[in-house]
């Protein structure tokens, strides 16, 4: 991944500013930063974050929200520098959307039957306290 200098970078913003903004603890930047996720500049202790920086993790909470791993991200992300109008990563993203896509679903689709399921539990289970209620009422 290209090094952003403070100079290439006008618009910076600090760890609190970016953990704020995102919605993420300073914890999520630095391990996100540690795997290599984003690279802010570095002044002294102070975490610089660039346009760059943001761009990249609003992909990351994005690709986290669709169930992609770290990785996944990750390589993805690093595709995006090849020098081919990004051909190759829209390509890998497309598929890997696709999958997850298809794995989301069949998810939908168990959860709708566990849900049909337990209606018809709740159903049976509130009938029967109706019964018992009522011949309890009769004692």
């Amino acid at each position: 991944m290209p090094e952003e200098t403070p100079d290439s970078a006008a618009a910076t913003r600090g760890i609190g500013q970016m953990c704020a903004e995102f919605g993420v603890t300073p914890r999520t930047l630095r391990f996100y930063e540690s795997r290599e996720l984003i690279s802010p500049i570095r002044k002294g202790q102070r975490r610089l974050y660039t346009r760059r920086c943001a761009a990249r993790l609003s992909l990351i909470l994005r690709g986290k929200r669709f169930g992609f791993s770290l990785e996944d991200i990750r390589q993805l992300l690093n595709l995006y520098d090849l020098g081919d109008q990004q051909v190759t990563q829209l390509g890998r993203t497309c598929a890997l959307g696709a999958e997850r896509l298809a794995a989301m679903r069949a998810q939908r689709d168990e959860l709708d039957l566990a849900i049909a399921d337990l209606e018809k539990q709740l159903a049976a289970a509130s009938a029967l306290l109706a019964r018992r209620s009522e011949t309890g009422a009769r004692a």
